[in-house]
């Protein structure tokens, strides 16, 4: 890792007063989560179904054969020993530091949260949340991974939760192919990148959209990208650093602790 481009983004931090983080698959990768586009990512990855991930994620998929598409999900989208990296621990510091107003995420993995981070938008949704699509009861990760909860009126034992409520089908509240993005969270992700003075970038090859058309939404003053390849994006950045994003960010937020502490004992 470049020791330039870290003091070059501490400084920018340092000198900012309204950043805001934008995310992908890359930023949860050193958790132990896949991400989905890279060469051994899980879109590349062959399924046992005769039918590619995509598919298998699919709106369509998900109300024609809901077994199968609950089988597939619970093994593959599911990790529940995901703890927080680098990067989710340094971005909730600088949130608590004031300097980080947002996070964006295409995630739906909750590891924000879990870090730490309070204003968090997941343009895709996240798996710690469920919805029956019939009442609208909410429930939680563990309810849906409960087998008693998976048995339905017949007293057939599966893989799709029922509701306790009134019995009808359980849905992650997670966006799937087919499937608009919430109005009010793209609202309120696309007012935050456009207040931001710094939009810091990292861990998504800015290729999904409309996710990564909100990047067109920033008018600030310094655009930082931080990803392991480059981005369609990387001739607009005035830095890009091309690592992996929880070592740079846990690089970064020891050089401002440093300063930091050198500043309060001067």
């Amino acid at each position: 890792m470049a020791e330039s481009g870290v003091q070059r983004l501490a400084e920018l931090i340092d000198g900012s007063g309204n950043i805001v983080f934008f995310g992908g698959a890359g930023v949860s990768t050193e958790s132990g989560i896949p991400d989905f586009r890279s060469e051994t990512g899980l879109y590349n990855a062959r399924t046992k179904y005769g039918c590619s991930p995509e598919e298998l994620i699919s709106r369509s998929f998900f109300v024609k054969n809901p077994e199968i598409f609950y089988e597939y999900y619970k093994e593959n989208l599911i990790f529940r020993d995901a703890r927080p990296n680098k990067a989710h621990l340094a971005l909730a510091e600088l949130e608590g530091t004031g300097k980080l107003k947002a996070v964006v995420t295409q995630n739906i993995d909750g590891l924000h949260q879990l870090a730490g981070s309070k204003t968090v938008h997941e343009l895709h949704g996240s798996v710690l949340r469920n919805v029956c699509m019939k009442c609208g009861a909410r429930y939680d990760l563990d309810y849906i991974m409960e087998p008693s909860h998976c048995v339905d009126k017949d007293g057939v034992e599966g893989s799709v939760p029922w509701c306790a409520v009134c019995g009808g089908m359980v849905k992650p509240d997670v966006v799937l192919y087919e499937e608009s993005l919430d109005v009010r969270v793209m609202d309120a992700a696309e007012a935050a990148i456009r207040k931001a003075d710094m939009l810091l970038v990292g861990g998504t090859s800015l290729v999904v959209y409309p996710a990564a058309g909100f990047l067109n939404y920033f008018k600030g003053s310094h655009l930082v990208l931080i990803n392991k390849s480059k981005t369609a994006y990387d001739s607009m950045a005035e830095l890009i650093i091309n690592d992996a994003i929880g070592e740079t960010l846990g690089r970064v937020m020891e050089v401002l602790r440093h300063e930091g502490e050198g500043a309060r004992q001067g």
